[in-house]
């Protein structure tokens, strides 16, 4: 894979020897991002709708909550935003200018089987903020919010070959202000890694050493049997002949503390509409015995099916600097894709071309 990048600061390229690795940029630039990328080799941009309205929504908040997110750990200054701005058009016209910028120069450079990663991220621009007090006119807005765009190289895992599905280990921590998606986040799971054996693939959160919240970088759900009296013999479903009855999907609620994931939405929508059970619950390890399958969620794996989950024996053991002082605890799951996790991936498929933004021929927004 190519490790070409491409960073745009309010439209303007930066040099290639300036541009910082995804992780790095995020742990440099405060502000709200959210994180997407092409399909079938650079024809769509995917979900593009979902993901602005999510990167607004996520603005507003920290504005709200945490201005500190978006402006940097020194900002102090007390200041607000007018109540008229419509933020979801600020945001689409915004990132709107500088994708029109980016994507020609970036997908010249991507090569047959690769797809564009792409993190647009909106900062305070402090030098610009200094001095501001109370209510911010809306004609300086755009001063004091600089919209960046970095792009990389990806190319997607094929699902459902054995060995490239996810292998998890389970840790204590929660995400702090998770109804947000802000960069920060970046630099304070850096310290999880320490605990991250080298083949496991993604840590899982746990906040009581039960209960999994999610992944640190994507959405969990686990497809297990249902508690017995909630079995109706006499439903119906319209997939199949009534098989999937006995099962249903778990993923932990907003509520208690994960990211509200654009494809972990995208997953409780297609289950629904086809008549799969769900329910916004966190997965317990201990029941952990009834789970038939697993599968993780991000914008850009989009779903990809779990081999393995390792927990330590015990949490005592969590104090460890080093993966290498655990004893862990492994679940195991078939090596290929289950029934109803091909067919979540299947309709999510289907959805890329439904609400996938055509890029071709021309790259317009």
């Amino acid at each position: 894979m190519s490790t070409t990048r491409f960073l745009f600061t309010n439209g303007v390229l930066s040099p290639a020897s300036d541009t910082l690795s995804i992780s790095t940029f995020l742990q440099t630039h405060p502000g709200a991002y959210t994180t997407t990328r092409t399909h079938n080799n650079g024809e769509l941009l995917l979900f593009y709708d979902r993901h602005l309205k999510r990167l607004s929504t996520s603005l507003q908040i920290l504005l709200i909550s945490n201005p500190h997110l978006v402006f940097g750990p020194q900002f102090s200054t007390f200041c607000g935003f007018p109540s008229s701005v419509n933020w979801n058009a600020y945001v689409h016209r915004r990132v709107n200018d500088v994708m029109k910028i980016a994507l020609p120069v970036a997908d010249k450079e991507r090569s047959s089987g690769e797809e564009l990663a792409i993190s647009a991220l909106i900062g305070g621009n402090f030098d610009e903020l200094s001095g501001v007090k109370g209510i911010i006119e809306e004609g300086m807005i755009d001063r004091v919010l600089d919209v960046y765009l970095h792009i990389g190289m990806y190319v997607p895992p094929v699902f459902g070959v054995e060995g490239n599905g996810a292998r998890l280990a389970v840790v204590r921590c929660r995400r702090d202000f998770a109804e947000a998606k802000y960069s920060d986040w970046a630099r304070l799971r850096k310290p999880l890694e320490m605990l991250r054996p080298p083949s496991v693939t993604e840590l899982l959160m746990s906040d009581n050493g039960d209960r999994i919240l999610e992944g640190t970088i994507t959405n969990f759900f686990v497809v297990r049997f249902k508690e017995q009296e909630k079995v109706e013999a006499k439903e119906t479903s319209l997939i199949n002949d009534g098989g999937l009855l006995s099962y249903e999907v778990q993923t932990a609620p907003v509520n208690d503390g994960v990211l509200p994931g654009v494809i972990r939405q995208l997953v409780i929508e297609i289950c629904l509409r086809e008549g799969i059970a769900i329910r916004e619950v966190s997965p317990s390890w201990s029941e952990r015995d009834y789970w038939e399958e697993a599968f993780v969620t991000n914008s850009l794996r989009l779903l990809q099916h779990v081999e393995t989950i390792q927990a330590p024996y015990s949490w005592n053991s969590m104090g460890s600097k080093s993966w290498e002082e655990v004893s862990w605890l492994e679940k195991h799951f078939e090596g290929s894709p289950g029934m109803i996790t091909s067919l979540i991936q299947r309709e999510i498929m289907k959805r890329t071309g439904h609400e996938g933004y055509k890029l071709t021929p021309v790259n317009r927004l």
